[in-house]
């Protein structure tokens, strides 16, 4: 069998290289993280998962953030009350960033299938 790369090291250095082209290149990060992750992890499966975990990854970072965030600003602006609504929205946010990060999973696995076939 061919050399095979790193699966965990490719999803990891994937989800960076998407949470910083990810601000700027939505759609774009998502696909060349996937394609290093790709290119890391070595073979079209491989690739393909690595991909996958990089974006689910940057997912899962996102949601995290905008719970926290929007707590926060909530409960700095209204209070003990303003906590509580900033909970709930970021709660809302949360639901659509996870909802986002699957279809940019989609995306990052496909760039993880490019890459991966690339490097096999």
């Amino acid at each position: 069998m061919a050399n095979r790369g790193s699966l965990w090291l490719g999803a990891f250095i994937g989800f960076i290289i998407i949470a910083i082209l990810g601000l700027f290149l939505p759609i774009i990060g998502h696909l060349i993280g996937g394609l290093i992750a790709g290119l890391i992890a070595r073979g079209i499966a491989r690739g393909t998962l690595a991909g996958f975990l990089a974006g689910i990854f940057g997912g899962i970072l996102i949601t995290i953030l905008a719970v926290v965030f929007t707590s926060a600003i909530g409960g700095l602006i209204g209070g003990p009350l303003g906590f509580l609504l900033g909970g709930f929205i970021g709660v809302v946010i949360g639901i659509v960033a996870v909802v986002l990060s699957i279809l940019g999973a989609v995306v990052s696995a496909i760039g993880g299938l490019i890459g991966g076939a690339i490097a096999r």
